[in-house]
């Protein structure tokens, strides 16, 4: 199914985004099966309420246009079946129409040729045949499905050139199929294959793309009143637009999904509709060449810093960000693939938080462990999107783990270090977190941090200077390296870093 696809957009993956809903409706069946195994009582032997686990659970874990439809054909099954004991004939045929006006109403612009086109065929073959014979009406909706299926090239002519069917329809009919056989013990025979390679298809048809830079999904919860407000908005912004909702509990939940050109406007309207979470951002242009998206995000404060680490392409945070904040950087980067750089100990399991919950959300997110952003620029240094995410981070990680960071900042209270008692208001210098030299003047203790670091070796040097850092720091500096270690090479910026007087890296 993913290779019958013509637009090179995510929606692209309709094979992958159908495995991935259905297994979220799976999942949802085992969780509540699991939880009436340990009570008194039996599951419910309805239909119905079945039918509308597997649908909230399919709406929860939709992913792409595809997976949001065949949602919503559950979610109208579901409520064809809420009274049925058993599923006869014409249940089925009542649930497929029923569904048919659910996939439908739930699309802001219905366009014939797709699975809509599949699911309204399969709805008219079943009430056709006027039988109530499950095993008759299920194969009656099949083949009428397959014979839509085959009509959906001359409906869009996109799918005509590239000679393929569509692809939602094609994962519609391999449903229903799967329904005959679970209902009359006969195998089905497929073959729908593409005429053309996917590669050759993009190159057709990159022209019929409607030019929207982003996909944009989330669940939201909000009334029904506001969500036709939602819709009219959302469709001003873009196209593909679809909602569709289970109607359960005080304040239902929606799986919304659009195709944009800016993502704030969809942001803010999704804001004032109700509460939005689990907010996927995929860019669309970028997946044309089929390469993977990827992004950086970095903790840093500082006018210096900032402008450093976004001229290396990263989305920089400020530092002590929260873990909603870092994730809200990770989805506004619009990446597939993200990687963290927190700069500090302490913002280190706020990194791995927001790692993990886009994870859930489906973005590929790791966490390379700096201390210091003198370790995020060698990190950044070494970044290439060429090769393997995996094999980038580790590259990454490696070259920050081989920076050995030094900073020097003032003593807040008295202390007893490693290197000796310290009083309030005097300077420290630190190699790897550890105090290692303690003075009054931040000149002798710069230079002396520095030796300190340079006498365990080293080839490349890297001075951040503080907000607060004196005039003439940077030339002294410069001076002392360049007489006391004469083959290291030094690079020097003004990170504009609060507090911290001095950062400074050896590699």
């Amino acid at each position: 199914m993913d290779d019958l696809n013509v637009y090179p957009v995510p929606d692209g993956d309709t094979g992958t985004n159908l495995v991935l809903t259905l297994a979220a409706a799976q999942e949802a069946i085992e969780n509540e099966k699991n939880e009436s195994d340990e009570g008194d009582e039996g599951d419910e032997k309805t239909a119905g309420p079945l039918m509308r686990r597997m649908a909230r659970g399919a709406l929860l874990g939709a992913r792409g246009n595809s997976g949001v439809i065949v949602s919503q054909i559950l979610r109208g099954m579901a409520d064809t079946f809420a009274s049925a004991v058993a599923v006869r004939g014409g249940e089925l045929a009542r649930a497929l129409r029923t569904a048919t006006d659910a996939a439908y109403a739930a699309v802001a612009r219905p366009v014939e040729g797709t699975v809509l086109s599949v699911v309204a065929a399969a709805a008219e073959g079943a009430g056709r045949i006027k039988s109530d014979n499950l095993v008759a009406v299920a194969r009656a909706a099949a083949r009428a499905a397959t014979e839509a299926l085959a009509r959906t090239p001359q409906q869009l002519p996109v799918l005509a050139r590239a000679g393929v069917v569509d692809a939602g329809g094609r994962g519609l009919c391999l449903l229903l199929d799967a329904l005959v056989e679970v209902v009359s013990g006969d195998r089905a025979e497929r073959d729908s294959k593409p005429i053309l390679s996917t590669r050759e298809a993009h190159r057709i048809h990159d022209d019929d793309c409607s030019g929207h830079g982003y996909e944009v999904q989330f669940l939201l919860d909000a009334d029904t009143a506001t969500i036709d407000r939602l819709r009219a908005s959302l469709d001003r912004l873009g196209d593909s637009l679809v909602i569709v909702g289970t109607g359960d509990g005080d304040t239902p939940t929606w799986n919304v999904h659009v195709h944009v050109t800016e993502i704030g406007p969809v942001v803010e309207a999704a804001v004032e509709a109700g509460r939005p979470y689990r907010i996927r951002v995929t860019p669309l242009e970028e997946r044309r060449s089929g390469a993977d998206v990827r992004a950086a995000v970095v903790v840093a404060s500082g006018d210096g810093l900032t402008a450093l680490f976004e001229a290396e392409g990263a989305t920089v945070v400020d530092r002590n960000p929260s873990t909603a904040e870092m994730l809200a950087a990770i989805h506004a980067s619009g990446a597939d693939s993200v990687v963290l750089l927190p700069n500090d100990a302490n913002t280190h399991a706020v990194a791995s938080a927001a790692a993990r919950e886009a994870v859930a959300a489906g973005k590929s997110v790791s966490v390379v462990p700096t201390r210091s952003p003198v370790q995020a620029l060698a990190a950044l240094a070494v970044r290439d999107t060429q090769r393997p995410f995996a094999d980038d981070v580790i590259a990454m990680a490696e070259a920050a783990g081989a920076c050995r960071y030094g900073e020097v900042c003032t003593a807040q209270r008295d202390a007893l270090t490693v290197a000796g008692p310290c009083r309030a208001g005097e300077l420290l210098g630190l190699v790897d977190g550890e105090v290692h030299v303690i003075g009054a003047d931040l000149t002798d203790v710069s230079r002396r941090l520095l030796d300190r670091m340079l006498g365990g070796g080293g080839e490349l040097v890297t001075l951040v200077l503080g907000a607060d850092a004196p005039d003439g720091l940077e030339a002294d500096l410069r001076g002392h390296v360049h007489r006391t270690w004469p083959f290291i090479e030094l690079e020097c910026y003004a990170g504009g870093q609060p507090r911290y007087h001095l950062l400074a890296g050896v590699e």
